[in-house]
């Protein structure tokens, strides 16, 4: 494939262990008849050319079966060490691909709006990453845009520091931060951030698409 100079990778963070979410890999639960995994992956795909999962190895089978028939093909960044949390997860996805940015969604993420992903990208040229703030200092940082190579060099320093904050990789790049008060103008509603991280939340997020 030709790489155009604003194509966007996307990245989906699903290597955590659920404990919110009982028994069951929330990754790959029923989601109104389709895994929630692939509910992200079809969203990612409207404004990306190419799909890294991060994931830990004993769930890739799950995931691939889950996924399967998604355009773009899914790519694995699968994690050396378990259970090192997102940030982790974040880094070895970015080492994986070959694009200059990269939208990072969490799997549990199923309602993520394409057009925010897209504003992001756009504000993100030039920079080193566009996330959207909410709360006065709380970030969306699992719904964000980073440039992939430069994002992962300062995970790797701050995990080698074992800091685990995403925040912490944060600080020691150039981040363009998205006030919430502007997705309204981008016609983004805020159900774009719902995480389904546990069973309620997910029968609550059933009846929704119902």
């Amino acid at each position: 494939m030709t790489v155009s100079p604003h194509s966007l990778a996307g990245v989906i963070i699903a290597g955590g262990y659920s404990t919110r979410f009982g028994d069951e890999d929330k990754a790959v639960a029923d989601l109104a008849g389709t895994p929630m995994i692939r509910r992200v992956v079809d969203r990612l795909a409207a404004v990306t050319d190419e799909i890294i999962v991060n994931c830990r190895n004993d769930q890739r089978e799950q995931i691939q079966t889950a996924i399967e028939g998604c355009a773009p093909d899914v790519q694995f960044a699968i994690d050396p060490i378990e259970d090192r949390g997102p940030l982790a997860g974040i880094r070895i996805a970015l080492e994986t691909t070959s694009r200059e940015y990269a939208a990072v969604v969490a799997c549990d993420m199923p309602f993520v709006d394409p057009a925010l992903l897209s504003y992001l990208a756009d504000q993100a040229r030039g920079h080193d990453a566009a996330i959207v703030q909410v709360e006065d200092r709380w970030y969306q940082t699992t719904q964000a845009v980073y440039r992939s190579d430069t994002m992962a060099r300062s995970a790797a320093a701050v995990l080698e520091d074992d800091d685990r904050r995403i925040v912490a990789a944060l600080e020691e790049i150039d981040v363009v931060t998205v006030d919430e008060s502007e997705l309204e103008e981008i016609g983004v509603d805020n159900v774009t951030f719902e995480s389904i991280d546990t069973q309620d939340a997910l029968e609550t997020a059933a009846r929704r698409l119902s």
